[in-house]
């Protein structure tokens, strides 16, 4: 072989690891969330804009992605200590127009199952505070704790026991259904950082983080989107 095939040769299989580099990174891309991990991020973005007609939109994908109905429910619910009682009531509403008109077309839904009662040998604030210890890594501190101990009470046994205690939601789906409902409110950025590593420290990868971010620039917004990436990467510097 001479030098002038040698080179073209070493063209070609530069190109072929190139090419499948490119499809590699494609790949991880768009399977970093599963189907239904894409549809909890636009069943909680769109919760927490109010966009009910794209929530509904986003509900029927969800069901069609293989959700449960008590997922779906157990997600709406949650979404109340991040966006309010009135949106996640309208959502709620929503979700019902949706069985019904899905329910007429012959379609069937999975239910799902039902929440196991919370541990009886504990308060809810205990459970709350050991799943909160959990989540973020370390017992929760901050100016908030002692200046108005009501509301950490609240979060420890409300939010972290009540809601967050619920096994009928693994961690992982409940932190990317509120990353996604930070994603797209505006003035929560030290919230959404917050959460962030608390995806982080549930297993989520940077990739799947990646991902979430990219429903979120396709179906939301780019300002959504890019904000919440640069606070992503802040987040992801911090952890080293």
């Amino acid at each position: 072989m001479n030098k002038k095939d040698t080179a073209c040769l070493a063209v070609i299989v530069a190109l072929m690891f190139s090419f499948v580099s490119i499809a590699e990174a494609q790949t991880v891309n768009t399977q970093a969330l599963s189907p239904k991990q894409q549809s909890i991020v636009t069943i909680a973005a769109f919760t927490a804009k109010g966009d009910l007609e794209k929530l509904k939109i986003a509900l029927n994908e969800g069901l069609d992605a293989g959700l449960t109905i008590n997922e779906i429910k157990e997600i709406l619910v949650q979404m109340y200590a991040y966006t309010g009682f009135p949106r996640s009531l309208n959502a709620i509403s929503t979700f019902i127009t949706v069985m019904d008109e899905r329910g007429k077309k012959g379609l069937r839904d999975e239910l799902g199952r039902e929440a196991s009662p919370l541990p009886s040998n504990k308060s809810r604030i205990e459970l709350g505070t050991e799943i909160q210890t959990r989540l973020i890594g370390a017992p929760a501190t901050g100016g908030y704790i002692a200046f108005t101990p009501a509301i950490d009470e609240f979060l420890k046994g409300h939010l972290f026991g009540d809601i967050f205690g619920r096994d009928n939601l693994d961690f992982q789906s409940r932190e990317i259904a509120t990353i996604s409902a930070l994603a797209s409110m505006e003035g929560v950025n030290a919230q959404l950082q917050g959460h962030f590593n608390v995806g982080l420290n549930v297993g989520l990868s940077q990739a799947q983080m990646r991902s979430l971010i990219s429903v979120i620039e396709s179906r939301v917004g780019k300002k959504e989107a890019d904000n919440a990436f640069a606070i992503l990467e802040k987040v992801i510097t911090a952890r080293g």
